[in-house]
């Protein structure tokens, strides 16, 4: 199974975000949006994951999060990758604070014990709001975007960390929750 590690978003950051894609989406860009119920802080991607392999992420997964107290997120600005040259990727950020910054650590640590390549780029906290198919349009979507570069969609308390399946459809990705583990 195809699984990641993530941060659940409250129902109004989830709805906030929805507002902006329905502002983009009238832009008429090319670009795949996100639908508002698979909105989550990605704080590991695991890949394709055997049984055996299940049952080590989840107890490491559990004791990252009871060695780790609830903390606030605030979802907050916009962008987009790569910063220079073509757009493929449009994003709102999440604000990089010491607490998210030491759980995301923590988890790479415990799962690199068990065998997952630790990530070699920066973790940069964000939301993808959608993936940029043809640049049709793609600049009216991008002045749209700036105008939120300093807005925030919302703050929220981090109580627990989720374990999705990635199931991969035609229509898009489909996100199960596997497990959730509480914070502290």
């Amino acid at each position: 199974m195809r699984t990641f590690i993530a941060v659940d978003l409250s129902p109004e950051i989830k709805g906030a975000l929805a507002a902006l894609i329905k502002d983009l989406r009238q832009t008429k860009a090319e670009v795949k949006w996100v639908n508002e119920n698979s909105f989550h802080l990605t704080m590991k991607f695991l890949g394709e994951i055997t049984e055996q392999e299940l049952g080590q992420v989840v107890t490491n997964m559990e004791i990252v999060a009871r060695q780790t107290r609830p903390f606030s997120l605030e979802c907050r600005s916009t962008g987009y990758f790569p910063e220079k040259g073509t757009p493929r990727v449009l994003w709102a950020g999440v604000v990089l604070t010491e607490e998210l910054k030491a759980l995301q650590q923590k988890l790479e640590l415990a799962l690199e014990k068990i065998g997952f390549p630790k990530e070699e780029r920066d973790f940069h906290p964000h939301l993808t709001l959608g993936r940029v198919k043809s640049h049709r349009n793609l600049d009216a979507a991008i002045r749209i975007l700036k105008k939120y570069e300093d807005k925030s969609f919302g703050q929220m308390e981090v109580k627990a960390l989720t374990l999705f399946e990635s199931i991969l459809r035609p229509t898009g990705a489909e996100y199960r929750v596997i497990k959730e583990a509480k914070l502290g």
